[in-house]
């Protein structure tokens, strides 16, 4: 018997839990880090300009803010489309070897997210697809409902978890570089169809 819905090694791991109905098309890209560290900041953006275009996102971009010497990852998001704020860094101390994410505030924000996804939301913009979406949690299920939804997908991806995304999104992701110039392309050919 052949099934076109059938499941194998290449099919993406949230596609098993969806109807065959549900299993369109989607887009889905990744921008690279380019190891700089300026991904969030482009995506942030890329953001601001689509918005101001009129376009409605949802997601999380990054803020650049004055940052503590001592602090090796500050990072506080702004939920889109107009806040709040949210500082998903643990203050450790200089010295500290732990995780400096503050899992609980990283949360917070996908719920917020959650909230404001919608079938009228035109893009989905995530600053990073990170350890804890890697693992199974963070925005993992934020990125799942906006695939059924049809919405397109912008993430942010460092090397490290970047097999962790392929596995999960398979076959049909996109990589696009850390220029804001292409990623707005992308953007745009997305919305066209959207």
């Amino acid at each position: 018997m052949t099934d076109s819905t059938a499941m194998n090694e290449n099919t993406p791991a949230w596609h098993a839990w969806m109807r065959p109905d549900q299993r369109t098309g989607y887009a889905v890209a990744a921008v690279a880090s380019n190891g700089s560290g300026t991904t969030g900041l482009v995506l942030t953006e890329v953001a601001r300009r689509l918005q101001a275009e009129g376009h409605r996102l949802a997601g999380v971009v990054q803020i650049e803010q004055d940052r503590d010497p001592d602090a090796l990852c500050d990072m506080v998001l702004t939920v889109l489309p107009d806040g709040p704020r949210i500082d998903i860094t643990q203050i450790l101390g200089r010295h500290a070897q732990s995780c400096r994410l503050d899992q609980q505030a990283l949360e917070d924000a996908v719920g917020f997210v959650d909230r404001s996804l919608d079938d009228r939301s035109q893009l989905l913009v995530i600053n990073k697809f990170g350890k804890r979406e890697s693992e199974g949690g963070g925005f993992r299920q934020t990125i799942a409902r906006a695939v059924e939804l049809d919405v397109p997908v912008l993430l942010g991806i460092g090397t490290e978890e970047r097999h962790a995304l392929e596995d999960y999104i398979g076959e049909d992701l996109v990589i696009l570089p850390d220029d804001a110039g292409t990623i707005l392309a992308w953007c745009h050919s997305c919305l066209e169809k959207h």
